[in-house]
């Protein structure tokens, strides 16, 4: 009969399964400025506003 040799640790348990974990796109959120959608937290790409402010001289 096959007997593990030891304990498989969690941490190389969970490296084997890994692939199998579902990957998520990122959330997507509306600029305030121009209505378009933009990645939270960044600088809208299409207006270069950010809090109310153009931040990147076009």
């Amino acid at each position: 009969m096959a007997v593990p040799k030891g304990k498989v640790s969690k941490a190389r348990r969970d490296k084997r399964r890994s692939p199998n974990m579902k990957k998520v796109a990122p959330s997507l959120s509306t600029c305030p400025q121009c209505h378009e959608p933009k990645l939270p937290h960044r600088v809208c790409p299409n207006c270069n506003y950010y809090d109310g402010k153009e931040v990147v001289a076009e």
